[in-house]
């Protein structure tokens, strides 16, 4: 990369407002991410130009500057050009609907946009994204001090014998993380991790083993067998219990009880710091609800790993 290829701090922070908020794809950010690395001369670059950059192909382009709200890349790179050769006007975007600002996300997101500029100015992209998920934690902590939903949903989870948690795709691994410790305080903890034809009949027979509810993660992008799995789980006679990024994702439709915590979207892939930390104070609100038996089995755990020296410390 030479100097060219480079735009001054002040210039890639404003092209980088232009995707902050917006929900992506990976492709999409794999693009996104090369413009603010390249923004220089990216900013005078054909689609198929950006497309070879990016390593995707042309069409992803077009569409990527479409999901920012322009009506095709040249209104995009006008906006682009802007950036490289000074500001334009205030609050406006070339080639955007009118009302409307391709950095999305509504009010909320825009605050958070301003907060980013103020703090972090002089941050790359890696700082930045993982300064969102430090705000991201703190929204979240904020979002705690009213415990009554959260303390809701740790009764319900501590009263249901089995205990099943859902998480497909993006959410498998977390799925698990909570699963490997619930087990720690629960007697039957089963996770479902994979979909496909077999999972309602796991949710049938989870119920048949007497589970009355269900733990439910679903995170960006939302898969299909998720939410039909929920819509199963509820028709069944589950309770759902659904950690999620938003009040307004499409799988809070089919829960009981919704617990949001926002995904980092500013990486290629997602973050999920924030999800990860409320399954965790989740799993604590469940432990809350049944002190005595989370308190006698964590005692009888620890017996039996000293007993097999499972650990070296």
């Amino acid at each position: 990369m030479n100097d060219s290829d480079v735009m001054p701090a002040a210039s890639a922070e404003r092209v980088l407002d232009l995707f902050t908020g917006v929900r992506l794809t990976p492709t999409q950010r794999r693009i996104a991410h090369s413009l603010v690395q390249h923004a220089g001369s990216a900013a005078f670059l054909s689609a198929a130009e950006v497309a070879e950059l990016a390593r995707v192909s042309q069409p992803s382009v077009t569409r990527f500057a479409m999901a920012l709200g322009y009506d095709g890349y040249p209104a995009l790179r006008r906006r682009l050009r802007e950036f490289a050769t000074g500001p334009g006007p205030a609050g406006t975007s070339a080639g955007a609907p009118a009302g409307t600002s391709p950095g999305g996300g509504g009010p909320a997101a825009r605050d958070a946009r301003r907060g980013t500029r103020r703090s972090t100015a002089a941050d790359n992209e890696m700082q930045r994204a993982i300064r969102a998920e430090a705000r991201h934690l703190s929204l979240l902590a904020d979002q705690l001090a009213d415990r009554d939903r959260l303390t809701a949903a740790g009764a319900v989870l501590a009263g249901t014998t089995p205990l099943p948690v859902l998480g497909v795709r993006a959410a498998a691994p977390l799925a698990n993380y909570f699963g490997f410790f619930a087990a720690k305080v629960r007697p039957d903890v089963r996770v479902f991790d994979s979909g496909g034809s077999l999972l309602p009949e796991r949710l049938e027979q989870a119920r048949d083993a007497g589970a009355n509810a269900l733990l439910a993660i679903v995170l960006p992008r939302y898969p299909r067998e998720a939410v039909d799995a929920l819509a199963e789980a509820r028709a069944i006679g589950l309770s759902v219990v659904l950690i999620t990024d938003s009040a307004l994702s499409p799988a809070a439709e089919h829960a009981d009880l919704v617990l949001p915590a926002q995904v980092g979207d500013q990486l290629v892939f997602d973050l999920h710091a924030a999800p990860m930390a409320l399954a965790m104070v989740l799993l604590q609100a469940i432990c809350d609800a049944a002190p005595g038996e989370a308190q006698r089995r964590l005692e009888q755990f620890e017996r039996s790993a000293t007993q097999r020296s499972v650990f070296v410390d």
